[in-house]
């Protein structure tokens, strides 16, 4: 049997929905043993704990950190938490899987890289897309050439999320906390699309707030100052346009869709789901001159072995045992803080490009060779 992998969780939001119940999936796997628990409620957490049997209910990262036996940890709390957070882990020497956007801005992003490769750290960020079936198999295709050499992609992710202005105002309507949809579905778009396409040379940015005040739980309405509508620009390093629309305010809006076009046709990768941004995909094919959309099948192969009713949890599994089997092997794994400072560092110039109001060029050195 390999031997035993120590691992804490910090939060209990998403780390209850999605961290808790994936790293539960593969203790076996793993011989993992979930030793730690974090959050901010204490009663929360010791009956999280209790019920998950983790040893340890925590009420603080020190304490955590101090926990005999913990080599890893995993973070699932609001971005502006990542950066204090994942550098105290890294200083304490502990491997460290990260929710996404890595930071509140490429600096922070940086030093949490800088900090976990001088200690040879396994470091990686939660960009689940690349696990999942149908967007693999759309990379394997990409690959292949199937649709020739590009033309234009364009990218929609319309969602209803947080259309109702009713809607609780929590950190997420905070710039400086990192909300907006740019940190959310942003960081997403800005990983997959190095992953799909390459390197991005230059962009262009309009971030706007849509809905510009909210409730506070008392019935208190503050103002909204993220951003819940983008829409971007892109220049891939061929010179191939991409076009962005990102809406988190939209009511029954069209979903998330990515469109490639070549000289050989096009791909087209959709979901019409507002409520699960993994289950509900489909990939078609329209070939030049037959005039028809033909749906594909993903290969077996690249199907998941297990499913869960929230579409979030089977890839947050496979993103979990790329960080199991790296920590095992003593070796690194991808999505890592290489694809986060790229994914943070595209943020941040989008911002700069919606306050200056122009094109920003893109270093293509900043492109993580590894993706």
């Amino acid at each position: 049997m390999a031997r035993p992998i120590g691992l804490g969780i910090v939060g209990t939001g998403f780390g209850h929905k999605i961290h808790l119940p994936g790293f539960t999936a593969l203790r076996e796997d793993y011989n993992l043993q979930v030793l730690a628990l974090l959050g901010q409620d204490p009663q929360k957490t010791a009956r999280l704990a209790a019920e998950y049997d983790i040893p340890h209910a925590c009420t603080s990262l020190e304490e955590l950190l101090a926990v005999p036996q913990l080599q890893a940890v995993s973070i699932a709390t609001p971005p502006y938490l990542h950066f204090p957070q994942a550098i105290d882990v890294l200083r304490a020497g502990k491997h460290l899987l990260c929710e996404k956007p890595t930071a509140l801005d490429t600096e922070q992003a940086r030093q949490m890289l800088a900090t976990a490769e001088a200690r040879n750290l396994v470091h990686m960020v939660d960009f689940e897309f690349r696990c999942v079936p149908h967007w693999q198999y759309l990379h394997e295709l990409l690959m292949e050439g199937a649709v020739g050499p590009l033309r234009l992609i364009t990218v929609d992710w319309l969602v209803e999320g947080r259309a109702d202005a009713q809607r609780v105002w929590n950190w997420n309507s905070e710039r400086d906390r990192g909300g907006g949809a740019l940190g959310a579905l942003g960081s997403h778009v800005f990983d997959y699309l190095g992953w799909l396409f390459g390197p991005v040379t230059r962009l262009n940015a309009r971030l706007n707030t849509l809905v510009r005040t909210r409730p506070d739980p008392d019935g208190e309405w503050l103002p909204v100052d993220s951003d819940d509508t983008c829409r971007l620009w892109l220049q891939l390093s061929d010179d191939t346009p991409v076009d962005v629309c990102i809406s988190t305010v939209t009511w029954q809006g069209t979903g998330h869709r990515v469109v490639v076009y070549g000289e050989r046709g096009t791909l087209m990768l959709t979901s019409e789901n507002q409520r699960d941004y993994v289950h509900g995909f489909r990939l078609l094919q329209a070939v030049a001159g037959e005039g028809e959309w033909r749906e594909l099948d993903v290969p077996p192969a690249l199907q998941f072995t297990r499913t869960y009713p929230d579409g979030r949890l089977a890839p947050f599994v496979e993103i979990a045992r790329r960080f199991l089997t790296a920590i095992q092997d003593q070796d690194q794994a991808t999505p890592s803080l290489y694809e986060g400072v790229y994914s943070q560092l595209l943020i941040d110039l989008a911002r700069q490009s919606h306050q200056e109001k122009t094109w920003v060029e893109v270093p293509t050195t900043e492109y993580p060779m590894r993706a």
